[in-house]
């Protein structure tokens, strides 16, 4: 991927007097979907039938209203449920139709279906060790670099459907955040106790025609989110 020079984390992108279609300023928000429905607490990654819970939905109408306001032309989404619900409201507020974009999708995770509360035993199995042999890749899934590469292209033809408006993509945590990382300059293995992706935050690439020139992040469910998930951490870039 061919990307401008290294873009930074702001809180707004600069404005724009651009008049040629090629130099337009176009904002592309990439949501993460609301709480979903788990009480088993497995990871369910990519698999069918999780539905955002009641939290999860009075999230999704909080985003609605959020973007109420915005310039929003384009909505696409994840396939999965999750995601479809989450983008729903802000479409049919706004009166768009919710696209499906599959490189958009949760990371594959060979542990998917798998719990890991203390004492479930799902580490300590032998048989799992050897998945755990590179977390720099990682080995027991999706290589970031393939996450990024795909999530970058969901953004940009986004992108191009919006031009010189915004649009939504709605995504799931790791490939958003590996999606902010590889735009900003950051390493992509990390600690994923230190995303900073929220249960429906908003990152925002935006671009002057096709140059990536500002990522910022806000929480605008933050009240609603469970204590433990909000993150209350503020992101620099290359820190």
């Amino acid at each position: 991927m061919t990307s401008s020079p290294e873009p930074s984390d702001a809180t707004s992108p600069e404005p724009s007097d651009a008049t040629s279609p090629v130099e337009k300023t176009t904002t592309v928000h990439v949501l993460r979907h609301g709480e979903v429905h788990n009480p088993s607490g497995v990871l369910y990654g990519r698999l069918p039938g999780y539905h955002l819970s009641d939290l999860g939905r009075a999230m999704a109408e909080r985003i609605a209203e959020h973007l109420a306001g915005s310039d929003l032309t384009h909505v696409v989404s994840s396939p999965l449920e999750r995601a479809q619900e989450t983008a729903a409201p802000t479409a049919t507020a706004l009166g768009l139709e919710v696209a499906t974009d599959a490189r958009l999708i949760e990371a594959g995770n060979v542990f998917e279906g798998k719990t890991f509360g203390v004492g479930d035993g799902s580490l300590r199995r032998p048989a799992h060790w050897v998945h755990l042999r590179n977390p720099l890749r990682p080995s027991w899934g999706e290589p970031y670099t393939e996450i990024a590469e795909r999530m970058l292209a969901a953004i940009a033809a986004a992108r191009d459907a919006a031009r010189g408006h915004e649009a939504l993509c709605v995504s799931h945590q790791l490939p958003i955040w590996t999606a902010r990382s590889f735009a900003t300059g950051r390493r992509l293995w990390h600690d994923p106790r230190k995303r900073q992706c929220a249960l429906a935050s908003l990152t925002s690439f935006t671009y002057v025609g096709d140059d990536l020139v500002t990522v910022s992040y806000e929480e605008p469910a933050r009240d609603l989110l469970p204590a433990p998930v909000a993150t209350g951490k503020k992101f620099v870039a290359g820190a």
